[in-house]
């Protein structure tokens, strides 16, 4: 596929730029993007959740009534999960999501929502630039140019630019990643992929090992 490379203004600088196939044009798989924003939404969990079992709850464990003869049901002390205040039944109490995901499994996912970004004509190229200051009202000029002011966009880089990162970071819907932190969730909860130009070939030489 063949994309125009245009200015942070809009207009286009005459060059062309051409995604390779094997990963903007593959076979794209469901199922792994499945498995692969599944594992990443799993690793992103605290699992710091805890609840308070009858062993944990403060109260007597005195037997509160006779077993026999109340005409109601037998109970044990006041910390009963039945009772009021009493402890929590299978609650549930700190553990690990995270789990653990084949690397062609991750790769190919990747590469499915690249195709699937590229089928849908959601992919922009634009020419490389830099802040020089890390200024909010730059970067919202630079995606009014681009007429994405209004879209959820993930601006990819080659490089780390700190500006960059700050200018985008109060920007609602507008996220900047580098290239090798691309994954499957950031790609397809962005509605528009706009590559820096050299992001581009820094992006295939990744997928391509």
């Amino acid at each position: 596929m063949e994309l125009a490379v245009v200015k942070i203004n809009g207009e286009d600088t005459g060059r062309k730029v051409m995604l390779d196939d094997s990963i903007f044009g593959i076979e794209p798989s469901d199922h792994a993007i499945y498995l692969d924003v599944k594992q990443i939404m799993a690793n992103k969990r605290q699992g710091t959740h805890d609840s308070r079992e009858r062993s944990d709850v403060s109260g007597s464990t005195r037997k509160i009534k006779r077993q026999k003869g109340t005409g109601t049901a037998r109970a044990g002390d006041i910390k009963n999960p039945i009772f009021r205040g009493g402890g929590r039944v299978f609650g549930p109490h700190p553990r690990e999501y995270n789990s653990k995901l084949n690397k062609k499994v991750k790769q190919l996912a990747r590469k499915s929502a690249l195709t699937y970004k590229a089928m849908d004509k959601e992919v922009l190229v634009v020419e490389d630039f830099k802040l020089d200051a890390p200024k909010t009202k730059q970067y919202t000029q630079i995606l009014s140019g681009l007429k994405l002011d209004n879209r959820k966009t993930l601006l990819v880089v080659n490089d780390s630019d700190n500006n960059l990162y700050l200018a985008s970071r109060n920007v609602p819907n507008a996220k900047v990643l580098r290239a090798e932190s691309l994954n499957t969730y950031e790609i397809l909860n962005a509605k528009v992929l706009v590559f820096m130009e050299s992001a581009v070939k820094a992006t295939e030489k990744m997928f391509s090992k």
